[in-house]
C-alpha cells in the first residue's frame, strides 16, 4: 500500500495537470480566488503612499531577518520565512519530443501554483547543461516544489516532458543536498522521461542575516530597494497570495523590458553570415552525390538555405542575418542535410562558430569542418553594432523632438544617398490602443499584448490584463532596410502555461503609409483573408531616401527565418492552377487577338494592324522595345488619373482565399483524426511542389501586371526610370557596345568579387511587385458593424 505522502503527491500532481490542462469548473474557482487575491493586493498599493510601501517593505525585510542567532530547527509546520537556494544543475536521458529525435529543454519551478523561476532553453540536447540559480522566499515548507520541463516550440504550445515534486520537509537546514529528481508523466507512469539533478540549500532568516553581515551599507540598500521592487512588481502581486517572493530575475520575468527603460536597445548588435559553399561533403544518395541544405540557429532564430541538387560542392551564396542579444556573443548551430523525397532527410554533419571569438566591424572569412561527417563549409561572418531598434513610451517621441527630428531627415537626406545603402529609412510605430477585442479566456476577457514585426524584427509591448479595450501608448522605432517590407501588427492573449491565442492581425505595406495620422485598422484572421474581431489603433512614420530604396529594389529580397513550413492544401493547390488558368488564358486571349487580324474579322482593325506593322518593321530599332513599354506604363497611368481606370477588383481570388480559411479550420479539426498524409509522404512532397511551381509562375504573370496597372506607384515610376534610361542607351550606343561591356562584366564578376551573391536585378526587382493574393491580404479593411459574430468565431484558435 502507498503511504499517505506517497498519496498526497500523487492527488497533487493528479489536480496540478487537471488545473494545467484547464478544465472545469475547479479551474474557474481557483481562478477567481486568484484574481480576488491579486485585486486586493492591487488596491492595497494603490491606496498606501510610496513612504508608507517604502516602510513596511524595509520592515518586512528587517523583520525576516532578524530571527536571532539561535541554531534550532524550526519545525515545518511554523510559520517563519526560509530561503531555499536551488541550483539547477543538468538533465539527463531526457525525453525525445521533436521530429529530428531531440528536445529544447527548459525548467519551470512552480510554489503553491504559481511559477517562480523559469531557466533558459538549451536547444537541441537530451543531457542539457544548465548552472542556473535561483532563490526562492518560503513561509510554509509543507508545500512541495514543483518542477516541470518543457520542450520549447517557437510558435507552438510547448511539449510537456515530465515533472517531478521536492519534498521541501526532508531538507535538512543550512546543509547543501544534491537531489536527483526522475522525471514523470502522471498519464504514463511507466515511462522514463529522464531525470534532473539539483543542488538545494534551506537556510531559516538568521542564516540569511548571517551570510549578509559581511556586505556593505550599499548592498544593503540595494537589498531592501530590491524587496521593495518585488512587491511593486506582478510577481510580487501574485506572491502576496501565497507567501513567497522569488528574488532573482523577477524583472525579467514578471516586466517587459519597455516597463524597466523607458527607451532602450532591443538588441546588441546584427550578425551577417554569408553562406559561401560547401566542398567535399558526403555523398548520402545510391548514385554517390547529395542534396545538400544548411540549417543555422542561434538562439530561437533559424534560417534553412536552399536545396542544392546533385552535388557534392555545393555554392549557395545566400546571406542573411541574425539578431545578437548577449553582449558576450553566442553560438550558432549549424547542420547540413540531404534531402530527400518520401523519407526522413539524410545528416550530414554539424558545426558551431563561437562568436565571443570574433571581432567587432570587420568581415570573417571561415572554413568550418563538419563534425561527424566529411567536408566543410565556408562562410562569411560579420559583427556590427546595433540598429536603432528601440521602444519607448509616448513621452519620448523621437520625431517629434526638433533636434532628433533633423538628424534622422539629414541621415536620409538625398546627400546622403550613397552613404550606408543598406540603411534605407527610419520607422517609427505608436502601438496606442485596441478596441472590442475577442474574448479568449473562460471570463469573457483576454490579456492582449502585442507583437510589431517587421522582416526579421520583432519587438512587444506589454501585456494588458483582463481587458478587451487595451491601451498599450508605446513607440517602436526601427531602420528600414527594404521600402518594400510589410509591417505586421498582432494581438494575443497570454497564457501562462501554453502558448499564446491570436487575436488578430494587419498587414501594412510601408509605401501605403500616411505619416503622422492615426488610423484604426481592423483587425484580420491568421491568413488575412478576413476581418475578425476588433481595431487596433496606430500611428505611423516613414522617412526613407527614395535613391537608397530604388538601389535596394534590384538586389536580393531578404528572406524570413521564421516561417510556416509549405504544406498541401487542396483549396491552396485549386487557387494556384485558377491563378495559372487566367495567366495563360490571358496570353490565349492576345493570340487570338493577333489571329483575327490576320484573318480579317474586321476589316478597319486588320487594316491599321497591317499598315502598322509595315511601318514597324521598315523602321525598326532596339530601342523601340522599351519604349513601346514605356508608352504602355504611361497610357495606363493617364486611364487612372482621368478616372477610367480598367484596373478589376479580383473577386475569384478573394472568395478562393475564403474557402482556404474554412478548410484551414477543418484540416485543424481533423489532422489528429486522419494521418493519411503521413502514410501519403511522398505523393505529398510532389503535391507540395507542383503547388508551389503553380504559385511562383502565376505569381510572376501577376507581378508583370501589376506593375504596368500601377499597383505600387513607387515600383511603376522606378520602371519608367528604367525603361527611359534603356530608350536612351539603345538610342545612342551601339548594341555591340552593349553587350561587350555585359560579356565583360559577367566574365570578370567573380575574379573581382570571388564571393558576390550572384542575383538577377529584373527578377529582384519583380519579387517586391505584389502579386494579386498579396494585394488582398494588404488591402485595408474598413469597420463594418453588421459583421456576424459568427464569422469571426471560427477565425479564433482558441
Amino acid at each position: 500500500m502507498k503511504s499517505a505522502e506517497e498519496t498526497f503527491h500523487a492527488s497533487r500532481e493528479q489536480g496540478l495537470l487537471r488545473e494545467e490542462q484547464g478544465g472545469g469548473q475547479a479551474l474557474g474557482r481557483g481562478n477567481r480566488k486568484r484574481r480576488c487575491r491579486t485585486t486586493l493586493s492591487v488596491i492595497f498599493l494603490i491606496t498606501a503612499s510610496l513612504e508608507t510601501a517604502q516602510f513596511y517593505a524595509i520592515n518586512l525585510y528587517d523583520r525576516t531577518n532578524s530571527f536571532g542567532t539561535s541554531n534550532a530547527d524550526y519545525p515545518p509546520g511554523d510559520p517563519g520565512m526560509y530561503q531555499l537556494d536551488v541550483t539547477l544543475r543538468r538533465g539527463q536521458n531526457l525525453a525525445a519530443r521533436d521530429r529530428g529525435g531531440t528536445s529544447d529543454p527548459y525548467v519551470k519551478f512552480k510554489l503553491g501554483g504559481k511559477e517562480v523561476f523559469r531557466s533558459k532553453t538549451i536547444y537541441k540536447n537530451l543531457n542539457p547543461v544548465w548552472e542556473e540559480k535561483a532563490y526562492i522566499l518560503i513561509d510554509n515548507l509543507r508545500e512541495p516544489l514543483y518542477i516541470k520541463v518543457f520542450d520549447y516550440d517557437f510558435g507552438l504550445q510547448d511539449d510537456f516532458i515530465g515533472s517531478a515534486f521536492l519534498d521541501l520537509t526532508s531538507l535538512e537546514l543550512n546543509r547543501q543536498t544534491d537531489v536527483t529528481l526522475s522525471l514523470k508523466d502522471p498519464h504514463y507512469p511507466d515511462h522514463d522521461l529522464g531525470s534532473i539533478f539539483l543542488s538545494v540549500l534551506l537556510a531559516p532568516g538568521d542564516q540569511r542575516e548571517a551570510r549578509k553581515d559581511n556586505a556593505n551599507e550599499e548592498e544593503l540598500e540595494k537589498i531592501k530597494t530590491t524587496m521593495i521592487c518585488c512587491q511593486a512588481c506582478h510577481l510580487g502581486l501574485e506572491a502576496s497570495g501565497t507567501g513567497f517572493i522569488a528574488v532573482p530575475n523577477f524583472q525579467t520575468q514578471s516586466l517587459r523590458l519597455s516597463d524597466l527603460h523607458r527607451k532602450s536597445q532591443l538588441w546588441r548588435g546584427i550578425v551577417s553570415v554569408t553562406l559561401i559553399e560547401g566542398c567535399e561533403l558526403k555523398a548520402m544518395d545510391a548514385n554517390g552525390l547529395s542534396d545538400p541544405y544548411v540549417k543555422f540557429r542561434l538562439g530561437h532564430q533559424k534560417y534553412k538555405s536552399k536545396i542544392v541538387p546533385k552535388t557534392l560542392n555545393p555554392q549557395w551564396r545566400e546571406q542573411f542575418d541574425f539578431h545578437l542579444y548577449e553582449e558576450r556573443g553566442g553560438i550558432i548551430d549549424i547542420t547540413v542535410w540531404d534531402k530527400d523525397v518520401g523519407k526522413k532527410d539524410d545528416f550530414i554533419g554539424r558545426c558551431q562558430i563561437d562568436l565571443s571569438t570574433l571581432s567587432k566591424e570587420q568581415t570573417h572569412k571561415l572554413e568550418m569542418p563538419l563534425e561527424e561527417g566529411e567536408g566543410y563549409l565556408v562562410l562569411l561572418v560579420t559583427l556590427t553594432a546595433s540598429a536603432a531598434v528601440t521602444i519607448s513610451d509616448l513621452s519620448i517621441n523621437s520625431l517629434e523632438d526638433k533636434k532628433e527630428r533633423e538628424e534622422i531627415m539629414k541621415r536620409y537626406s538625398p546627400m546622403m544617398m550613397f552613404h550606408n545603402i543598406s540603411d534605407v529609412g527610419f520607422l517609427q510605430v505608436k502601438v496606442i490602443r485596441a478596441e472590442a477585442l475577442m474574448a479568449a479566456d473562460v471570463t469573457g476577457k483576454s490579456d492582449p499584448f502585442c507583437v510589431v514585426e517587421l522582416n526579421n524584427d520583432r519587438l512587444l509591448t506589454h501585456t494588458v490584463y483582463k481587458n478587451l479595450n487595451p491601451e498599450w501608448n508605446k513607440i517602436f522605432t526601427f531602420n528600414i532596410k527594404d521600402i518594400h517590407s510589410v509591417l505586421e501588427v498582432t494581438v494575443y492573449d497570454e497564457d501562462r502555461d501554453r502558448s499564446a491565442d491570436f487575436l488578430g492581425k494587419v498587414a501594412i505595406p510601408l509605401l501605403s503609409i500616411q505619416n503622422g495620422e492615426q488610423k484604426a485598422y481592423v483587425l484580420k484572421n491568421k491568413q488575412l483573408t478576413g476581418p475578425t474581431k476588433g481595431v487596433i489603433y496606430l500611428e505611423i512614420d516613414v522617412i526613407f531616401n527614395a535613391v537608397k530604396a530604388s538601389i535596394r529594389t534590384l538586389m536580393p529580397k531578404e528572406q524570413k527565418y521564421i516561417e510556416e513550413e509549405d504544406r498541401l492544401s487542396k483549396q491552396l493547390l485549386l487557387r494556384n492552377f485558377i491563378r495559372m488558368k487566367h495567366c495563360i488564358m490571358a496570353l490565349v486571349t492576345a493570340v487570338c487577338y493577333i489571329s483575327s487580324c490576320f484573318d480579317w474579322d474586321s476589316p478597319p482593325r486588320s487594316l491599321a494592324a497591317f499598315l502598322l506593322f509595315l511601318f514597324v518593321v521598315w523602321n525598326f530599332e532596339l530601342y523601340m522595345i522599351p519604349l513601346a513599354l514605356l508608352l504602355l506604363l504611361a497610357w495606363n497611368y493617364f486611364l487612372i488619373i482621368s478616372g477610367k481606370d480598367n484596373r478589376q477588383h479580383d473577386t475569384v481570388v478573394e472568395d478562393m482565399l475564403e474557402d482556404e480559411e474554412e478548410e484551414d479550420d477543418r484540416d485543424d479539426k481533423d489532422s489528429e483524426k486522419k494521418g493519411f498524409m503521413n502514410r501519403l509522404y511522398a505523393i505529398q512532397e510532389v503535391c507540395v511542389t507542383v503547388q508551389n511551381i503553380l504559385d511562383e509562375i502565376a505569381s510572376f504573370g501577376e507581378r508583370i501586371k501589376n506593375t504596368f496597372n500601377w499597383t505600387v506607384p513607387f515600383l511603376s515610376w522606378l520602371a519608367i526610370v528604367a525603361l527611359s534610361v534603356f530608350t536612351v542607351v539603345l538610342y545612342f550606343i551601339p548594341l555591340r557596345y552593349i553587350v561587350l561591356v555585359w560579356g565583360i562584366n559577367k566574365f570578370t564578376k567573380k575574379i573581382r568579387n570571388p564571393y558576390a551573391i550572384d542575383n538577377n536585378e529584373l527578377l529582384d526587382f519583380l519579387s517586391r511587385v505584389p502579386s494579386d493574393v498579396q494585394v488582398m491580404q494588404y488591402h485595408e479593411l474598413k469597420q463594418d458593424p453588421t459583421h456576424s459574430p459568427s464569422k469571426r468565431k471560427k477565425n479564433n484558435p482558441a
